[in-house]
């Protein structure tokens, strides 16, 4: 009842509050349209077919670029590691297979997080939770959910539930992010919620300083 109400003190109209869609989701939303356009599943696919691999990397980040998602390092880091032939084929190779590979999500997860430890690095890490999960969060929102840690972990606490956590992205701690969203999207199922832009904005509002009580 607490997240309830400092949500809806902030953006009194929910989900479809004027100032929420223009200052939360829109822009998450319009990524998707622009990843769905640029790289939905046939594209990716075909470019991949193609071995067009620099062109994938290419959009994926210019498509995360508009967003204020990752962090300015962050972005610098995966414009670094997607920049040679070697780095943007690993890159795309490995999140076709965690988009639309045929194995369990464990299995297609756990891949994902090799592949990202293994491209290469200039200064920053490329391996955070933002990096790994930016991409499927815009591809996929009906499934896939952005983790800031910080700003997560303490909506987490807030509502009551400590959030297990490791630096090292892994899928047993990406399985408890995602069975807690599940449960606080059951909680509030009633403000009726589309995605997972919705949960993320509901739980930045509870974490972030943007956001004060």
């Amino acid at each position: 009842m607490r997240a309830r109400r400092k949500f809806l003190r902030v953006f009194p109209g929910g989900f479809r509050d004027e100032t929420y869609v223009d200052w939360e989701r829109n822009y998450k939303w319009e990524a998707h349209r622009r990843w769905e356009a640029s790289l939905g599943k046939s594209v990716f696919e075909r470019l991949i077919k193609e071995r067009r691999f620099e062109e994938i990397a290419a959009a994926a980040t210019r498509i995360e670029s508009r967003t204020n998602l990752l962090f300015s390092f962050e972005k610098m880091a995966l414009r670094d590691a997607v920049k040679s032939p070697a780095g943007a084929r690993a890159f795309a190779l490995a999140l076709f297979d965690f988009l639309h590979g045929g194995d369990t999500m464990e299995a297609r997860f756990s891949r994902w997080v090799e592949a990202v430890a293994q491209l290469p690095r200039r200064k920053t890490r490329v391996l955070t939770w933002p990096l790994v999960t930016v991409f499927s969060f815009i591809a996929q929102p009906g499934t896939h959910f952005f983790l800031k840690p910080t700003v997560t972990r303490e909506a987490a606490r807030r509502y009551g539930v400590e959030l297990p956590y490791a630096s090292r992205p892994s899928w047993p701690l990406y399985k408890d992010l995602l069975a807690f969203v599940g449960r606080v999207r059951s909680d509030i199922s009633d403000m009726r919620p589309r995605d997972m832009i919705d949960m993320q904005s509901f739980l930045w509002v509870q974490g972030s300083d943007e956001y004060p009580d």
